[in-house]
């Protein structure tokens, strides 16, 4: 009876397990065999649920490439993703253009629109913004509050009044530039108060010894703007020129109540071309210009949005 007793007595002598059990280190091996099972387990899981929500998301986007190889009689009512009869025929349609105007002046159109939307944010929303950030004058606090309550107004609360200054002053329709106007001139004069509110909070974290030292050299608000601020503002402006052209380029209700003439029409504006409730709707080829309508928004973001991700302290305290 005293054997087993003296064999656990020279074991735990020796460090070692008693006679029967595990060691220390089978038991950190089998717990952590079981750890992996569990986190390869987990891993599993999450790749799994994330694979399909990610099909979920992409499930529009790939129905309306493939809707742009069909014909139009296949793509209403047909449950099937792809077609025994796909070709480009739609694509041809598209660049064909329609209403006697072709694909490349309405993306004409819509690419002047953009791309004075981002020039005209750019200058006066970073003027204002270094007013509001920089600058102390009387009833600043007022005027930002004001500009910042303009977010909270809806869009369609102002369109009629809009509407009915820029007929008064014949500027809208027609089949000149001058249509372009209305839709315009609110990004040269610093109306879009989200890009003004961006800017300013980017500069107010800016450190303000680069304006004094500025202003011990001699510099006015011109040269402490120009040669100062802008350089380190880089990312923000980036960033608002990134959504100024998408969201110039993708704006289908105010070119539709401002142009009036086909020859002037942006590409969304284009697309509502193609379906006609009293006759036949050419679905096809509405998806295929749908297609090319976002490939310049692709391309723009792809070639700007490396400049997005920048240190604002950083940036300031290279110079």
């Amino acid at each position: 009876m005293s054997q087993p007793t003296d064999s656990l007595t020279i074991a735990q002598r020796r460090g070692g397990p008693p006679a029967g059990r595990p060691s220390l280190a089978e038991r950190s091996s089998k717990l952590a065999a079981r750890a992996k099972r569990r986190s390869r387990g987990r891993s599993v899981a999450f790749h799994t649920v994330s694979l399909i929500v990610t099909v979920i998301l992409l499930y529009p986007a790939l129905w309306m490439v493939l809707s742009s190889l069909k014909p139009s009689h296949e793509i209403i009512g047909n449950p099937s993703l792809f077609s025994a009869n796909a070709s480009l025929d739609n694509y041809d349609k598209a660049l064909g253009g329609i209403a006697g105007n072709s694909f490349w002046t309405f993306f004409t159109n819509s690419l002047i629109i953009a791309c004075l939307s981002v020039v005209g944010v750019t200058i006066s929303c970073s003027l204002a913004a270094y007013a509001f950030s920089r600058i102390r004058f009387p009833g600043r606090n007022v005027f930002f509050a004001c500009m910042i309550g303009t977010l909270l107004l809806p869009f369609h609360v102002v369109i009629i009044p809009q509407y009915i200054v820029f007929n008064t002053a014949g500027l809208v329709g027609g089949r000149s530039l001058t249509s372009f106007i209305p839709l315009l001139i609110g990004k040269f004069l610093g109306a879009d108060a989200f890009f003004v509110f961006l800017m300013v909070q980017f500069m107010r974290g800016l450190p303000n010894e680069l304006d004094e030292a500025a202003r011990i050299d001699g510099a006015g608000h011109p040269r402490i703007f120009f040669s100062i601020m802008l350089p380190l503002m880089k990312p923000a402006l980036v960033t608002s020129s990134i959504f100024a052209f998408i969201w110039a380029w993708n704006d289908f209700f105010a070119p539709l109540i401002y142009l009036n003439s086909p020859k002037r029409y942006t590409l969304m504006v284009a697309l509502r071309l193609y379906v006609d409730p009293q006759s036949g709707s050419d679905y096809g080829t509405q998806m295929a210009m749908a297609i090319l309508a976002l490939v310049p928004v692709l391309l723009f973001f792809l070639a700007f949005q490396r400049q997005i991700v920048g240190g604002i302290a950083t940036s300031g305290l290279k110079g």
